[in-house]
């Protein structure tokens, strides 16, 4: 029989802790903003990185040790010594960036149970923000080696939506084991000659001394890359390539293969079907949602926002027609792009994934209301510019009869001149889609956590209001669809 009494070990061990009469460590934390007192001891023997530190550091003249971690903020550190000592760490009230943040300092103090615990909190109840947030999340935890299941969630979204990681403008400052890591994935749904173009594009960037020029590319050159991708360049599926694509992409970089592979890629070409002893991997599958889209539709609705009604209603708006499309003659297919509860509700976000497409219509769902807003772009989104008015005739915005809600309304622009504006890069942090009358806005880069998206009460670039209510508001979700003319 057992009897445990943790509870009280647990505050005797914080009232040491707050006991400044027996101390022997110091540690300064914040560029030395704060210093904190701990007992060796118990460091030691909860922490094996503590354990090398204090036993790598000479005592002072008052035979205390002073351990200097300046990157390590007031508040985490002191969440760190609580779990240290008592065992407990307080949660409530805390942002969920606190918490991750506190997930990588657990980690480099080598707090095992506390990393994997506040992993898994992280995967289980804060999936959108990690979605939100998601360079940020994949470009930190590729540089520890501690981080499998968030390793595992990140790369469940890449091998569906890779533009989120292979698109972005730091593609090329991602971790090695990040970039095989996706490159051993079978699902990853990206054509495998676009897959050794990032592969070279990454490899290039590694090394700055490359000729711009292929043509001027040395042996030593082709050596030097072959040695950066050597633990890239096993996972290209080369025998799964047609032969124009060899020849185009990877006969340029022959010198950084294998003669073997080389030699047995040539004769694959030639004879599919004579061994080879180079080994052959399987091509990358394509998801059954591709293979097979009627089949989802049908399980699944194509939109958590509007109905198929709606999207009839807005295809007469977009058409300019008189007399209301049905359900059976609708002329153009909802394609969804973008998701909040999927893709995440940070305005860069919006920028990154439906940066170049043309004709879309985006549906916002109010918090609080039975409100779904939106507007139709019939022009394409531009992330590259330093803000700019794009003028057209055919946008609008409107709102859609819903719950409470009535009746849709709909306005047209009025001032052609500023339908659409084209956010800044510098300013794509807190802005989305931006319609002129309808904005939507946060400050908190995530358009869920404050009240920063607003629709102008009085008109101005567009015909009328299209809410009643004049205050700005938060999210539940929203979705941008790229509207395409139905084949018959």
């Amino acid at each position: 029989m057992s009897l445990n009494f943790f509870d009280k070990l647990s505050q005797n061990l914080i009232e040491l802790l707050n006991d400044k009469d027996d101390y022997n460590v110091i540690i300064e934390v914040e560029n030395k903003e704060k210093s904190f007192t701990a007992h060796s001891n118990v460091l030691k023997f909860r922490s094996s990185y503590f354990r090398r530190e204090l036993e790598s550091i000479q005592q002072n003249e008052n035979n205390i040790k002073i351990i200097i971690k300046p990157s390590i903020s007031v508040q985490i550190f002191n969440v760190i010594l609580q779990y240290i000592y008592g065992g407990i760490v307080n949660l409530k009230n805390c942002e969920t960036k606190f918490i991750y943040d506190l997930m990588l300092a657990a980690d480099e103090f080598e707090l095992e149970e506390l990393t994997n615990k506040l992993e898994t909190l992280l995967i289980e109840t804060k999936g959108s923000w990690l979605r939100t947030h998601f360079s940020l999340v994949y470009h930190s935890i590729f540089s520890q080696t501690n981080f499998k299941k968030l390793e595992e969630f990140c790369n469940d979204i890449v091998v569906k939506y890779p533009h989120l990681i292979f698109e972005a403008d730091n593609f090329t400052s991602l971790e090695e084991s990040a970039l095989v890591s996706l490159l051993k994935r079978n699902d990853l749904q990206i054509e495998e000659v676009k897959i050794w173009d990032y592969v070279i594009k990454w490899g290039i960037a590694q090394t700055s001394t490359l000729p711009t020029n292929l043509d001027d590319w040395t042996t030593e050159n082709f050596l030097i890359l072959k040695t950066t991708l050597h633990q890239c360049l096993p996972h290209i599926r080369y025998f799964h390539l047609s032969s124009a694509e060899i020849v185009d992409k990877i006969k340029p970089y022959k010198k950084i293969l294998g003669k073997q592979l080389w030699r047995d890629i040539k004769q694959h070409l030639i004879v599919p079907d004579r061994p080879t002893k180079s080994t052959i991997l399987p091509p990358r599958s394509v998801l059954v949602t591709e293979l097979h889209p009627r089949a989802e539709e049908s399980e699944e609705s194509f939109s958590t926002i509007i109905s198929e009604e709606h999207a009839a209603e807005i295809s007469t708006w977009i058409d300019r027609k008189t007399t209301a499309y049905t359900l059976t003659n609708i002329p153009y297919k909802f394609e969804l792009i973008l998701r909040g509860t999927r893709d995440g509700f940070a305005p860069q976000t919006f920028w990154n994934i439906c940066h170049g497409h043309v004709d879309t219509v985006v549906l916002v769902k109010v918090k609080g209301t039975d409100e779904i807003v939106g507007g139709y772009n019939p022009l394409t989104w531009d992330k590259n510019t330093d803000g700019k008015c794009t003028e057209t005739k055919d946008s609008f915005i409107f709102s859609l009869k819903n719950g409470r809600i009535q009746n849709s309304i709909l306005s047209r622009v009025t001032d052609s001149k500023c339908a659409i504006y084209n956010i800044a890069k510098k300013y794509q942090k807190i802005n989305g889609p931006c319609f002129g009358d309808f904005w939507m806005h946060s400050n908190k880069s995530d358009f869920t956590l404050d009240n920063g998206c607003f629709c102008r009460n009085h008109g101005g670039n567009y015909e009328i209001s299209i809410r009643s209510s004049s205050k700005n508001f938060s999210i539940i979700n929203y979705e941008v669809f790229k509207i395409i003319e139905k084949t018959t």
